[in-house]
């Protein structure tokens, strides 16, 4: 395996992404929708401009994600404060059964993935997995 930096950040985020979308198959979600699930149950009623940021996905490709979200009973979204091009996106209580169950997946994998480290080794990997993202937000002047 290379131990190059680009190479086990990808490795890692592709590895953890599937084995997230294997232990949630059969639940008819696809990819990108746990993430969006996962963010709603922190901010239920955010826009998508918000939604799109907090996933780190293009706002184009949220849109189709929202569409079939709605359309799967997940999400609902509301016109607030007469703004019309500024949806609120709430969690519909099927939304809430299926975050719940997708919080509890990515909990039992991020498990999985850190057996064998130290509770001191899972809180340095968390200090520098947030240090390198800030660092990535602040080269690409994202919030």
């Amino acid at each position: 395996m290379d131990r190059s930096f680009h190479y086990l950040l990808m490795a890692t985020q592709s590895l953890f992404q599937r084995s997230v979308m294997a232990e949630l198959n059969g639940s008819g979600l696809t990819a990108g929708q746990p993430k969006v699930l996962d963010y709603l149950g922190r901010h239920d009623g955010s826009v998508q401009k918000a939604i799109a940021a907090g996933c780190q996905i293009d706002p184009a490709t949220l849109t189709g994600l929202l569409n079939r979200m709605e359309e799967k009973g997940l999400i609902r979204r509301c016109n607030e404060d007469g703004n019309r091009r500024s949806l609120h996106v709430y969690l519909t209580e099927q939304g809430w059964a299926k975050q719940r169950e997708v919080r509890q997946t990515m909990e039992r994998q991020s498990e999985v993935v850190q057996a064998g480290l130290s509770e001191e080794q899972r809180a340095q990997l968390l200090d520098c997995l947030y240090k390198v993202c800030a660092n990535m937000t602040d080269m690409e002047g994202l919030q």
